[in-house]
């Protein structure tokens, strides 16, 4: 399915987008023009010195400007919300396109405060030209910052947007000035030291690879030296040419032969030193779990309590207790609906107060996928109960799973009522009817809430991520797998009645439109996922009529909200069912691992990644970690290390083996992005709010580079290069629950790598055989062989079924189960399994409702058998 690009996107204030203004601009005189031009540009800006009043500056109506010293002083109320509640203006300043300027101003704010400085269009869509955001102290300091005019402008206006603060405080400015003929100022990224490492680490016993940054193009002599600086490895880097994808003329190191454990190492090549990295065998078991911890702090409609996260505890958002309007009883955008819905609870999507739908749908399906791979993966890693440290912890439920619930649950409450137009649909989204501002807790958020329209993509979402729960769920609660189920049935009927009812690529007031214009891959992915949980031939005729079935899903870019297809081939791969032709379909997507090896294999800095002409797509890191999910699942099914192996080294794009020499997941690494884009991890603009909470993955580069901030510092980019880890960088910096859904996927198969050796040979097989099955029970025969060399003494089988089968009666063995997982031991008289001997033993189980198949993974004592 050919990859489409991604339109929906978080606006920041007032959706600032550079568009024509020569409606807006009219002319500007041709003295303007020369003046500008000349050694002594003049000033634009009337009476910055305030040496004669304050006139023509301006203030909302709830300040008062006191000019009376010198300067400009004003006292700023709290309890205001947005940056524009309080505004400082001069209006009628005129730009030359083309010129570049030089914008300086004196500041002091008592307490310290971060204001926004803006140069903007006068008027709705209020284009900034340039926006700032300084951090103002008790003592007057000096600020300056330069910008190119994109247009020519007789009326611009400066503002000082100084809202959005729940104290008072005091502002005093000074010496506001703007002048054309400045030098332009060149955006230059600081990269550190040229030789590119994953600053994480690597895997003790797995592949580790470098990226040299030079301008030779012979090989150069390399060094590794341990934390004492002793060289303990070295070679010669092998020259690569220049890498398309940051136009940059690199090496790369190839060191995978040594394999000692330590910490603090470094690589050193043509003078340069990396920065410090580990060796070890246990990395990314504490960024498994952070990963997962992100959702917590994105909830909505419940009090983050400080006492599970540090830090980031703030009161619950939009539950209806003022300012709040509430996601208690949500009202449709007029016209669209005449109810209202409890649409509480669920994820933020990013980093505004949204909720959508179709963005929803794959961050929790990931979620639940990657607590469902342990039943047919080796190497997964458990997801215990109290492993994520959740309120819900200790009821007997794994974390991941009761993380995942909250956001079910309001997936489920965006389906449209029975009886009403549009049944069994589901909203699209739900967000403020207008856009606010930065920062904005949840908690404060004085906007009007608005259910958009249903769409069948949306609806489609809800089948698939709920015909899932209803399988996983089963085992610990049969009430919340039934209703997902009913709700999957009803969607998936709605939207084959409804098949071409699309968001508005216009409806994108106050929150991203979310818009797609083909939903074939909704229907793909949502028939697979009734499948694989009924067994029903109407589905499975649903999924192999589909030309996606048989279709190259995988795009280089990666799968992604708007591109869902290769969802369904995953787990029509992957996940124990009847489907005529599953063969074909494991062997699809190790053919579509294949290519991303291949690009891994030709990168230079060994990503899985090629879009068309180097064009970086908006939220590129996820694109890449859900390449990495494909590999991985290319491992699953062959177990051939090869694809273990680029997991672990596309990974190390991700932690610092990149362009920009950084690492993309907030607190890991010595330089990580820490400033992603959000309106309540918001410390770059109030010192008081924390950053992102740690493992939280930033979007990456973008070479649309859709935002001012980047319009003005990263024009001209390349591939690698449109990134820059600030906070108004909403098109290269946003934080996302689907950015991180599949990060913390990638985390938890690295995991379970140990320290990157070889899995050993199975040293035992199993034979399951279901001799019966009838309403209520089936009769199954186990047979336990040992291919090994040595006895077993003393033996633990373990499986997992599909969905909610348990065991009645057992014997020859004796049995535990939790959830979906059984573990049958021994007896006395059978304990010991001689080389090349077997036992066997039997059951009778209830199979529950759905499909039966066999389990895809038994492990011996722990070891997988074949």
């Amino acid at each position: 399915m050919q990859h489409r690009s991604l339109h929906r996107k978080d606006l920041p204030v007032r959706r600032p987008v550079l568009i024509a203004l020569a409606a807006v601009a009219g002319l500007v005189s041709t003295s303007l023009t020369a003046a500008a031009a000349s050694a002594d540009p003049p000033e634009q800006i009337v009476n910055g010195t305030f040496t004669s009043g304050h006139a023509p500056w301006w203030g909302t109506s709830n300040i008062t400007l006191d000019s009376s010293g010198g300067q400009l002083c004003a006292d700023i109320p709290g309890g205001t919300v947005n940056p524009w509640d309080v505004i400082i203006g001069q209006d009628n300043v005129p730009l030359v396109a083309g010129e570049t300027y030089s914008y300086t101003f004196t500041a002091s704010a008592t307490p310290d405060k971060v204001g926004k400085a803006l140069i903007q269009l006068p008027v709705d869509p209020w284009t900034q030209f340039l926006a700032a955001n300084p951090l103002m102290t008790g003592t007057a300091t000096g600020y300056s910052y330069t910008f190119t005019a994109p247009v020519s402008l007789p009326n611009a206006q400066v503002a000082f947007q100084i809202g959005g603060s729940a104290s008072p405080w005091r502002l005093c400015l000074d010496d506001v000035s703007l002048k054309g003929g400045a030098e332009p100022e060149v955006y230059e990224p600081d990269t550190g030291p040229r030789v590119r490492v994953n600053q994480v680490g690597y895997l003790t016993r797995g592949p580790k690879n470098a990226t040299v940054v030079t301008e030779a193009t012979a090989a150069l002599p390399w060094q590794l030296k341990n934390a004492g600086g002793d060289v303990v490895a070295s070679g010669d880097t092998t020259p690569r040419g220049v890498d398309a994808s940051s136009a940059q003329n690199v090496h790369s190191i190839d060191f995978s032969a040594y394999a000692v454990a330590g910490t603090g190492y470094t690589l050193v090549a043509d003078g340069e030193t990396s920065r410090p990295f580990d060796l070890a065998g246990n990395l990314y078991s504490g960024l498994r779990d952070d990963a997962l911890k992100f959702f917590y702090t994105q909830r909505s409609g419940v009090e983050i309590l400080d006492s599970l996260r540090p830090g980031y505890g703030r009161p619950a958002g939009h539950v209806g207790v003022a300012p709040n309007k509430g996601d208690t009883s949500v009202p449709c955008q007029p016209g669209v609906c005449d109810y209202s819905l409890d649409v509480s609870g669920g994820w933020y999507d990013a980093g505004d107060h949204g909720k959508y739908v179709v963005n929803g749908g794959i961050s929790v399906f990931q979620l639940v996928n990657e607590f469902e791979r342990g039943k047919w993966a080796a190497t997964a890693q458990a997801f215990p109960d109290g492993q994520l440290n959740l309120p819900e912890s200790g009821n007997g439920v794994p974390d991941i799973l009761d993380e995942a619930r909250w956001q079910l649950e309001f997936l489920l409450k965006m389906q449209v009522p029975a009886g009403k137009p549009l049944a069994g649909m589901a909203h699209h989204k739900i967000h403020d009817a207008e856009w606010t501002g930065l920062p904005l807790l949840p908690h404060l958020d004085d906007k009007q809430r608005e259910l958009h329209p249903p769409s069948t993509a949306a609806t489609l979402n809800l089948a698939a991520a709920a015909a899932q729960a209803a399988r996983v769920y089963a085992p610990y609660d049969a009430a919340f797998a039934a209703r997902n189920l009913a709700a999957a049935r009803t969607a998936y009927a709605a939207a084959v009645a409804h098949p071409a009812i699309l968001a508005s690529p216009a409806d994108g007031t106050g929150g991203g439109t979310y818009d797609d214009v083909e939903v074939s891959d909704e229907f793909y992915w949502a028939a697979s996922e009734l499948y694989l949980t009924t067994g029903e031939s109407q589905y499975q005729a649903a999924v192999t009529g589909s030309p996606l079935h048989t279709a190259d899903v995988w795009s280089s870019n990666g799968f992604g909200w708007q591109s869902l297809a290769a969802l369904g081939r995953l787990d029509l791969a992957t996940v124990p069912s009847a489907l005529p032709g599953r063969a074909a379909v494991r062997a699809s997507v190790v053919s579509g691992a294949e290519e991303y090896l291949a690009a891994l294999a030709a990168h230079p800095y060994g990503v899985p990644y090629q879009p068309a002409n180097n064009a970086y797509d908006w939220g590129s890191n996820s694109g890449i970690a859900n390449n990495l999910v494909v590999l991985s699942a290319a491992y699953d099914i062959t177990g051939q290390d090869r694809f273990a192996d680029a997991v672990t080294q596309g990974a190390d794009y991700l932690f610092g083996r990149n362009a920009l020499n950084m690492s993309y997941v907030t607190g890991y690494g010595e330089a990580n992005a820490h400033n992603q884009h959000s309106r309540w991890y918001a410390h770059q603009l109030n010192p008081e709010l924390p950053n992102p909470p740690k493992g939280t993955l930033a979007g990456g580069p973008n070479s649309s580079i859709q935002d001012p901030l980047a319009q003005q510092k990263l024009t001209g980019c390349v591939g690698q290069f449109c990134y820059i880890d600030e906070i108004d960088s909403w098109s290269t910096n946003e934080l996302t629950i689907n950015w991180n859904a599949p990060l913390a996927w990638v985390a938890a198969f690295l995991a379970g790598q140990g320290d990157g050796a070889s899995a050993p040979a199975p040293a035992c097989k199993v034979t399951y055989t279901k001799h019966s099955q009838w309403n209520d029970g089936f009769n199954t025969q186990i047979t336990v062989k040992n291919t090994g060399s040595t006895a077993v003494n003393g033996w633990t089988l373990r499986w997992s079924f599909l969905g909610a089968q348990s065991i009645d009666d057992i014997w020859s063995a004796s049995a535990t189960q939790s959830g979906a997982t059984v573990s049958a031991a021994n007896l006395p008289f059978n304990k010991v399994i001689a080389p090349g001997k077997s036992v066997t033993f039997g059951f009778v189980g209830d199979p529950a409702s759905g499909p039966n198949p066999n389990p895809a993974l038994f492990t011996l004592n722990g070891a997988a058998c074949s």
